[in-house]
């Protein structure tokens, strides 16, 4: 049996008296693509942020390697489990200066090989010193990629990163992902209203909708 990298155990997050998400639970198992699918307002955004607490569950918890987060410090969560937002928000500075910026606040060693090999593979070999404010928004989405995965977290978690751009950005932005997540064996947790996205990258996951999950299992039988 598959290792279990991250799971949930009747999730729920109220908010006002409105569940955002409900009784939700789920396996991701090491080295997949876990789609969250369903509309917009279905609650995928919120229950991604709930995965490495950024917002705070009412019920229910998530299991990290098999261990309660709420026993962690949300800070060393959330190292652990990295996200991707939909929009990039870079630090001003190059390049570089964004990659190695999560090591540099913890005082931490920077590799600087296994950054340019990063960048390398997601197609901005040679930019460590490029200004952010110069990068175009594909360029920044995959800064932004880099920079979570530099991290070397256990889990990454994928909000919709292609959304924001155009269809040949987002195709390449795709595609380097795809190739940079097979190259160092990621778990991933993608949020995503695309079907064929859904289908190309993603190895089975839940469809959301209204906060609660409607389907579960492999890709086909998620997105239909």
């Amino acid at each position: 049996m598959d290792d279990v990298a991250l799971a949930t155990r009747n999730l729920s997050r109220v908010v006002d008296g409105t569940a955002l998400v409900e009784d939700i639970t789920m396996e991701v198992a090491a080295g997949d693509v876990f789609v969250v699918f369903g509309p917009s307002g279905s609650g995928k955004s919120t229950l991604l942020r709930l995965l490495n607490r950024l917002d705070e569950p009412t019920d229910g918890t998530v299991l990290l390697g098999g261990t309660d987060y709420r026993t962690m410090d949300p800070q060393t969560v959330r190292q652990r489990v990295g996200l991707v937002p939909q929009r990039p928000t870079l630090i001003e500075g190059t390049v570089a200066d964004n990659v190695t910026w999560g090591p540099r606040l913890r005082e931490a060693p920077v590799d600087r090989t296994r950054m340019a090999d990063l960048l390398d593979r997601l197609g901005l070999g040679g930019c460590e010193e490029r200004q952010a404010n110069d990068l175009s928004g594909g360029e920044a989405q995959r800064v932004a990629v880099a920079r979570t995965l530099f991290n070397e977290p256990e889990v990454v978690l994928l909000d919709e990163p292609m959304s924001s751009l155009d269809a040949a950005a987002a195709d390449r932005v795709e595609d380097l992902l795809a190739d940079v997540m097979d190259a160092y064996d990621l778990t991933a947790v993608l949020v995503t209203h695309d079907a064929d996205r859904a289908r190309r990258l993603g190895t089975g996951g839940v469809r959301l909708e209204a906060g609660q999950v409607v389907r579960s299992g492999a890709i086909g039988a998620v997105v239909i």
